[in-house]
């Protein structure tokens, strides 16, 4: 048996699918806000906050994996009400772990992602595409070391 394929994701190819998201998005508002899950959320988040001109966005942060290991998820930031009028992104349901939490914080909150696999796709409103269950992502800011991992930290200091 192979292990997960692997997919890697350019900043082009998620800005023009995040802007497909917000098209799709465009004839189920309009939305007050929305609330990014921190961190994969973000930059969805604010591509589809530009496109529809929201200006009110916050975040839900829960953690459930440590590089491409998934364990227990913690929820590390929640948010008030019920979700009324709120959109929900992220930019990928998995398992659906995440989303079942958020879904139980912001019940009324509609759910969208960029992408989604089929264990996680019933938790989701709106997607745009669809990615085996196997498909390890590679995102775009998951794809170099983190800059306190990484060699260039000293260059860092030099220009602070």
């Amino acid at each position: 048996m192979t292990g997960p394929r692997e997919y890697p994701v350019s900043w082009e190819e998620m800005h023009r699918n995040a802007r497909a998201l917000a098209w799709r998005l465009l004839e189920r508002g309009p939305f007050d806000g929305i609330v990014a899950i921190a961190r994969g959320g973000l930059v969805p988040a604010a591509i589809v906050a530009r496109e529809l001109e929201i200006r009110l966005v916050d975040t839900v942060c829960v953690a459930s994996y440590d590089h491409k290991e998934q364990g227990d998820a913690q929820i590390l930031k929640n948010i008030r009400g019920d979700g009324a009028n709120l959109l929900i992104i992220d930019d990928l349901v998995d398992t659906g772990t995440t989303a079942q939490i958020v879904r139980k914080m912001l019940p009324r909150a509609h759910f969208a992602t960029v992408y989604a696999k089929p264990a996680g796709r019933p938790m989701v409103d709106t997607f745009v595409t669809e990615v085996s269950q196997d498909t390890w992502i590679l995102f775009p800011w998951d794809i170099e070391s983190p800059v306190k991992n990484s060699d260039s930290v000293g260059f860092l200091w030099v220009l602070s």
